[in-house]
C-alpha cells in the first residue's frame, strides 16, 4: 500500500449529503487498509435487465474493483444470487487485483473466496424444495402464470413479474398469495424490483454484512445497494455507527425511496457506482 497520510478529496459528485456519511468517507480515506467495501450485485454492479440470466457486471466494474481492492482492507459482494452465479456473471474469477475478493451469495448462506476459487454452501432448505415443486401449479391455480416466471436460486426461489402485461399490478396481486405459500413451508418473502423471493428466515444481507465486518475486524465500512433487499445491510451499517465504526451508505439509483432516502450518497446506477469505485481507487492509500 502507498502512503495514507494525505488522501486526496473525491470529486464533488461523490460528496456524501450527511454528516455521518462524510465521517464514513473520511475514515475510509484516512485508513483504507481497515475498510470493508461491500456491494450488492444486481442494480449496483450490474444493470437491471428483463431477464436476470442475462445480467452481467457493468463493463467498468471489474477493472474498478481490481484497482481499488489492493488499497483497502477487503472487498465483498453480497447478493441474493447463488455465489457461483454472481462470480460467473460478474467475471470475478482469476482477475489480478481481486485475489482476496469474497462473494457472499444467498444473503450470506453461500460463500465464494477467490483465494480458493470454491463455494461453500449448505444443503437446500426443505421448505424451498417444497415451494419450488408447488409453485407452477400454484401460479396456474390463481391465474397468475401468464406473464410471471420462476427463477431457480438454489437456496431460494423467486417469482418475477417483469414480463407481465402490467408488471406492477401482477407484482402486487402476488404479494399475499406468495406470503401464504411461503408461510406454509416455513419461508419468508423478500420483495424486490418486480420480484418476490421465497427463502428461509434468519438470513439477510444485514446479517451477512455484520458477520463479515466482525470477521475481518473492519474499522469502517462502505455499503452500496439499490433495492429493498439492501435495507437490512443499511440497518447494519447504521448500528455499526452507534458502536463507533464509521460507515458510508451508497444508493445505486433513486428508484427505491426506502433506500435512497436513507443513503448518504445517491449515484446514477451501476455507472455511478463504477465512477465512485474508480475515484476511491485513485485516492485511497495513494499519494
Amino acid at each position: 500500500m502507498g502512503s495514507q497520510s494525505q488522501p486526496h478529496p473525491l470529486p464533488t459528485d461523490f460528496t456524501p449529503a450527511t454528516p455521518a456519511g462524510r465521517d464514513g468517507l473520511a475514515a475510509l480515506l484516512a485508513a483504507p487498509d481497515r475498510a470493508v467495501i461491500a456491494l450488492d450485485f444486481d442494480g449496483t454492479l450490474a444493470d437491471i435487465v428483463p431477464d436476470p440470466e442475462q445480467a452481467r457486471a457493468h463493463p467498468g466494474a471489474v477493472a474498478a474493483l481490481a484497482a481499488l481492492a489492493p488499497n483497502v482492507g477487503s472487498v465483498a459482494v453480497i447478493t441474493g444470487r447463488p455465489a457461483g452465479v454472481a462470480v460467473r456473471y460478474g467475471g470475478f474469477a482469476g482477475v489480478p487485483g481481486l485475489e482476496h475478493l469474497v462473494v457472499l451469495g444467498h444473503y450470506g448462506a453461500e460463500r465464494w473466496d477467490a483465494v480458493t476459487g470454491t463455494v461453500r454452501a449448505p444443503a437446500a432448505h426443505p421448505g424451498v424444495q417444497a415451494a419450488r415443486a408447488e409453485l407452477p401449479g400454484f401460479l396456474e391455480g390463481i391465474g397468475a402464470w401468464r406473464g410471471s416466471w420462476i427463477e431457480e436460486k438454489g437456496q431460494a426461489v423467486a417469482v418475477h413479474t417483469r414480463r407481465a402485461e402490467d408488471p406492477v399490478t401482477a407484482f402486487e396481486s402476488l404479494r399475499v398469495p406468495l406470503a401464504e405459500l411461503a408461510a406454509r413451508h416455513g419461508l419468508i418473502v423478500e420483495p424486490g424490483r418486480l420480484v418476490l423471493e421465497l427463502r428461509p428466515p434468519g438470513i439477510d444481507k444485514g446479517v451477512a454484512l455484520a458477520e463479515y465486518v466482525r470477521e475481518v475486524g473492519a474499522g469502517c465500512v462502505l455499503y452500496a445497494g439499490d433495492d429493498l433487499g439492501d435495507v437490512a445491510a443499511y440497518s447494519t451499517v447504521e448500528k455499526l455507527r452507534t458502536e463507533g465504526v464509521p460507515g458510508l451508505l451508497v444508493c445505486s439509483g433513486s428508484e427505491v425511496p426506502a433506500l435512497a432516502d436513507r443513503a448518504d450518497l445517491v449515484v446514477d446506477g451501476p455507472a455511478g457506482v463504477v465512477g465512485l469505485l474508480t475515484a476511491l481507487s485513485q485516492t485511497a492509500g495513494r499519494d
